[in-house]
This record gives structure tokens, C-alpha cells and sequence, in this order.
């Protein structure tokens, strides 16, 4: 599994240890970005999506030297974002430059892309990928919501997904998400 921390600029790699827990593995700089803390919700935004997805399919052939595709929009970005186009496309990949993407050396990339593949081989079929605003610990989220005071629903949406955030340190296991009819987030074991 992975967890992208936008403010921080960076990207943790996590594996499941015989216990069933995970443990951290490696950290990555991510290298660039676009847009401003926030989610993903439409097309041309420049966004970074913030929300909990997987990397859904491999792009050997990528233009950024590898690829791994990331689930977005999921449920809840189409029900809070555009009705008329979210965009998409949205990647980790090697290169060192984004729009809309996390970009990570080409090392990097290189060896996220042959563990994921190894991970799929194995038989795992979800690779969750975790993408915050920054480390969402209470004074993480203290932090973003005094700097965006003015924006309630926004820092609604990060107090959200701070449960999913403490779930993680908490358990040291991926949730099971699920999305409510209004877009907000339920998180669980099972």
C-alpha cells in the first residue's frame, strides 16, 4: 500500500508483515506538484486527487519512463465534484513533473511499479493508495484548518478523512471504505 502526503511532499510505501499488520518500508520524494491543497473536483482543476484509492492498472509504455494508474474519481468525487466532467488520469510515475499527477524519480517509480507487479502476481487484487493533504494527526489537521479558516466544507472534507488516517495508526491496516450518499466517508475492518 501506498500514502501520498501532498504538504510534506511525500510518498511512504507500506507492506503487510506476517502478523497481518503493515509496516513502512520506504519513503519517496514526490517532485513536483500543481495545484493547492485540496481535492480533485473537475476537469482542468490541476488538482491532485486527495481521497483513498488504488493503483488500477500498469503502464509499461508511459511517457514519464513508468506508470501506475490511480482509481480516481472514485464514489464520493463524483458525488461532491462536477456533474459535467471530473477529468482523470491520474498517475504515479517517474519524470519529475506533473499536472495532476505524483511524480517520483525513475528509480523510484522503477521499483514501486515491480513491487506492485510482484504484489498482483502473489494474488493481490486492491493496491491501495492513500492521498493526503499532509499528515492528518490532530495537529496536522489543527494546522490545515487554521490556515484555511475561511473554508469550512474543506476542512469538513479533511477532518473526514483524518478517521481513515487514524484508522491506519490505529489498526496498521488499510481500512474498508465505504461513501454515504452525501460523499462523506465510513471506515471499518471489514
Amino acid at each position: 500500500m501506498l500514502r501520498a502526503f501532498k504538504k510534506e511532499g511525500e510518498l511512504e510505501l507500506w507492506a503487510e508483515n506476517p502478523a497481518g499488520t503493515y509496516v513502512l518500508v520506504k519513503k519517496y520524494s514526490i517532485y513536483a506538484t500543481s495545484g493547492v491543497l485540496g481535492p480533485k473536483r473537475r476537469f482542468g482543476d490541476v488538482q491532485v486527487p486527495e481521497c483513498f484509492y488504488e493503483l488500477d492498472w500498469f503502464n509499461p509504455q508511459s511517457n514519464f519512463y513508468l506508470s501506475l494508474h490511480v482509481s480516481y474519481a472514485n464514489a464520493a468525487d463524483r458525488i461532491l465534484g462536477s456533474k459535467q466532467n471530473l477529468g482523470g488520469d491520474i498517475f504515479l510515475h517517474g519524470n519529475c513533473v506533473t499536472i495532476g499527477c505524483i511524480p517520483i524519480t525513475d528509480d523510484g517509480i522503477k521499483e514501486i511499479y515491480w513491487l506492485a507487479v510482484l504484489a498482483r502476481d502473489a494474488g493481490q487484487a486492491h493496491i491501495p493508495i492513500e492521498i493526503f493533504p499532509a499528515g492528518l494527526t490532530t495537529a496536522g489537521l489543527d494546522q490545515l484548518a487554521s490556515t484555511h479558516r475561511n473554508q469550512a466544507d474543506l476542512v469538513g472534507f479533511w477532518a473526514n478523512l483524518k478517521e481513515g488516517f487514524d484508522f491506519f495508526a490505529k489498526h496498521h491496516r488499510p481500512p474498508v471504505v465505504r461513501v454515504d450518499g452525501g460523499g462523506r466517508y465510513a471506515f471499518s475492518e471489514k
